[in-house]
């Protein structure tokens, strides 16, 4: 079975397109083992409301060995929630460093999907699209303020530098390899009606709810058929410290069903 085939089936059957980010902040807990053990609670208690779960790969990084231990762990138990696990790993580089990427992520993590940077053209994405069942997020139109510097920029010929990457996995999306594997990530602090229309029919990762203040009206009305996934990840560990990890990811899952 497809990736984009998984997670539509994840969404129905669970009734929520919540992607839950888990991008832990050591300076918010004592020690490596105390924000472990807050990551597994959170796991535990969002689970039912996750169509998928998306560690932040830099978080953990930043821990040293220890922080990749932790990282191979939790997605262990966030893969034995039966979600998918999207890798946001953001790698782009060229083939032979790429794939031993995916071999890292694919085969020794085991994690659903991962995000990559496209910019050094297809062929840094090709090794991600060898192994079945596998999926991609490309960068497409991100939640940054910097996202004008580049992507949103106009070309010459009426198109702008988003459509390009769109068109990148379409291209995969078309392949064998490929089908079914292919999606892009769209910043909902950017997103906009006639940005979604520019976009493939490909499965969108979206973050920028919550924290980041992104407007889910922006999707409202936005007729797609390849499942997205709308992405939650300091609005559920870090605020209103008062609900639990559940009571928020039920809240923000509702409002996702409102307007996708």
């Amino acid at each position: 079975m497809t990736y984009a085939r998984r997670l539509q089936q994840r969404i129905a059957d669970i009734g929520s397109a919540l992607c839950v980010g888990i991008d832990p902040r050591l300076d918010r807990h004592d020690s490596v083992a105390a924000l472990g053990s807050f990551c597994e609670r959170v796991i535990g208690e969002t689970a039912g409301f996750a169509a998928a779960f998306k560690p932040n790969l830099a978080y953990f990084e930043a821990l040293g060995v220890p922080g990749y231990q932790l990282v191979e762990d939790l997605i262990a138990k966030m893969k034995a929630t039966g979600a998918p696990v999207i890798l946001d790993a953001k790698r782009g580089d060229i083939g032979t460093t790429q794939e031993h990427y995916a071999k890292a992520y694919f085969e020794n993590w085991d994690v659903d999907a991962v995000t990559l940077s496209p910019y050094m053209g297809y062929d840094s994405v090709e090794p991600f699209l060898q192994s079945p069942g596998k999926g991609v997020y490309l960068l497409a139109v991100t939640s940054n303020p910097g996202a004008v510097d580049l992507e949103l920029r106009d070309l010459a010929d009426g198109r702008r530098v988003f459509e390009l990457v769109g068109e990148l996995a379409a291209r995969a999306a078309a392949t064998p390899a490929g089908e079914g594997s292919a999606g892009l990530v769209l910043g909902l602090t950017n997103a906009s009606g006639d940005i979604l229309d520019r976009l493939p029919d490909v499965p969108l990762l979206i973050p920028g709810l919550g924290a980041q203040g992104g407007d889910l009206e922006a999707l409202r009305g936005a007729k797609r058929s390849a499942p997205s996934v709308v992405n939650v990840s300091r609005g559920i560990l870090y605020a209103d410290e008062h609900l639990s990890f559940a009571e928020k990811a039920r809240d923000y899952a509702h409002r996702i069903a409102q307007v996708t």
